[in-house]
């Protein structure tokens, strides 16, 4: 096929820094939301969410890298937290010793599964997506 390659799935921010690097647009790519029910989902923000709150293991500092606000990202981990059986972030209060969230086992879970359906998703929707890209009009980074 003759438009773009199929670009791998990489948290959005990262896309745009090397898209910056490069002096080129990010190339197509899929971004899939599960919905559950009218306010039940699971999408590339709130996983975005999870794997920061996992690597830094601070929900403020999550947020703060994802340019969200504290409240945000608690209201968004609260609505996760209420989604599943067993909670996906738990967290300490701050104070002289600091606070902190970490992911629980269902958290890594959620996540895991999330991001193999994604990967999956985007492996099986590869030629379908080139087959679109081929159809795009002169834009920058279509054919």
């Amino acid at each position: 096929m003759g438009g773009p390659p199929f670009q791998p799935l990489v948290p959005r921010r990262d896309i745009a820094e090397i898209a910056r690097m490069e002096q080129r647009p990010p190339l197509p790519r899929l971004r899939i939301r599960i919905i559950f029910g009218q306010t039940e989902m699971m999408g590339p923000g709130k996983a975005e969410l999870l794997e920061r709150i996992d690597r830094t293991g601070s929900l403020a500092a999550a947020g703060r890298e994802m340019g969200m606000s504290y409240k945000r990202a608690w209201e968004l981990v609260g609505t996760l937290n209420a989604m599943f059986r067993a909670p996906v972030v738990t967290s300490t209060r701050g104070g002289p010793g600091g606070g902190g969230a970490v992911l629980t086992e269902t958290g890594r879970e959620v996540l895991r599964l999330y991001r193999a359906f994604e990967a999956e998703a985007a492996e099986a929707g590869h030629a379908r997506l080139d087959a679109l890209c081929d159809l795009l009009a002169d834009i920058p980074g279509g054919k």
